[in-house]
């Protein structure tokens, strides 16, 4: 469940929602604020720690990158707003830290550090710094602009990391609109429960996505450097509709077409209307990777986002999670009233089926990678 709430996409417009996404979270400090609402993905984030640090301690040779700049750089590409990617970017200088002192006793001195955070242009950085600590022992950078593209210089970067973004499209596929097209998604908003093409439609994009995300790191990141990689994923032949996320997305198809029947929004705007989201399996990705020849895959493993969550899960406290990373792309696309009929409406249909959400697969729902520069 924690591996849906994120950095969320919006469309500027109905002309332009099949080809452009860009980052929107709701910035600031509010109620429904992302800064408030992302306690999720920062226990999801923490389960993959230990796992990232034996991959440094490993796989990362400070030595060697050290000796052509006393500079250390690291990324975190799609920040969001927040606490997490902060405490994401210190709990990963401390391991570049330790690993340094293991690996270079004798050095007289640690490199400078340089911390760089990079998302989508209206992404809201002036409350992200205001969580930066007083007392921080390196340098801070904002670097906005579409990850999908290179943000950096070339052979600059030394460690990346992202967590939670990849999964964003950058674009939606026009055939998801197109009425002549086997993939046309009408009376859906994603590929949960959709005919083949339309998901064949989404992991197309992906794929795409992905090799211009690792074509612009491979052009920042020194040889040797590395990324690290956390997000949404599932097992290979597992159908979307088995998880809880594929779930809630049918759950929001389903309220916003009874929107329609009442006239809150029109059919077309559904039918105009799909979340740029894919689920990555690990075989799709290994695939990208291979193909892409820039990296190596030094770790994979799918894992659990949430084995923090036991019990009944706390669905009113979800949702606004899930709207505090989400409700920027259906503003962007619907009417501003409907977006609080549409979270009501989502509270009492979750809590409906609630059982049902408790007992469905979430082992393997995470993407655990990390990437080596060749």
């Amino acid at each position: 469940m924690a591996a849906l709430v994120s950095d969320s996409l919006a469309k500027k417009n109905n002309d332009k929602a099949s080809e452009n996404s860009t980052a929107q979270v709701i910035g600031g400090h509010g109620a429904n604020s992302y800064s408030n609402n992302s306690s999720y993905q920062r226990l999801s984030a923490n389960v993959v720690t230990k796992k990232i640090e034996d991959a440094i301690m490993k796989n990362l040779d400070v030595e060697t990158l050290s000796s052509t700049s006393n500079v250390f750089r690291v990324a975190d590409f799609g920040c969001g707003v927040g606490s997490n990617t902060i405490s994401s970017m210190q709990d990963l200088l401390q391991i570049v830290e330790k690993k340094y002192i293991s690996q270079c006793p004798t050095s007289s001195q640690m490199p400078e550090f340089q911390v760089i955070f990079n998302d989508q242009f209206t992404n809201d950085f002036n409350t992200l710094f205001t969580y930066l600590p007083q007392d921080k022992q390196y340098l801070v950078a904002s670097v906005p602009g579409s990850f999908h593209n290179q943000v950096l210089p070339k052979s600059s970067l030394h460690l990346a990391h992202c967590s939670y973004s990849l999964h964003w499209l950058s674009r939606l596929p026009k055939e998801l609109r197109d009425e002549r097209s086997p993939a046309w998604n009408k009376g859906k908003i994603h590929y949960t429960s959709a005919p083949p093409e339309v998901l064949m439609a989404y992991a197309t994009q992906f794929a795409e996505d992905l090799d211009d995300f690792l074509s612009a790191r491979g052009r920042e990141m020194v040889s040797g450097g590395m990324i690290v990689i956390v997000g949404s994923s599932i097992p290979d032949g597992m159908p979307y509709s088995q998880v809880v996320n594929g779930i809630m997305y049918d759950c929001m198809g389903s309220i916003l077409t009874d929107m329609v029947k009442t006239g809150s929004i029109s059919e077309a705007d559904v039918d105009a209307f799909n979340l740029p989201i894919y689920a990555c399996p690990p075989g799709e990705f290994i695939e990208g990777v291979e193909r892409n020849g820039l990296f190596s895959i030094e770790v994979i493993e799918l894992m659990n986002p949430a084995p923090w969550l036991k019990g009944p899960i706390d669905i009113p406290v979800f949702v606004k999670h899930v709207r505090a990373a989400m409700e920027g792309m259906f503003s962007n696309h619907f009417p501003s009233k409907a977006i609080d009929e549409l979270f009501d409406h989502l509270v009492l249909k979750l809590s409906d089926i609630s059982q049902q959400l408790e007992s469905c697969y979430r082992d393997g729902l995470q993407l655990f990678a990390i990437l080596k520069r060749k």
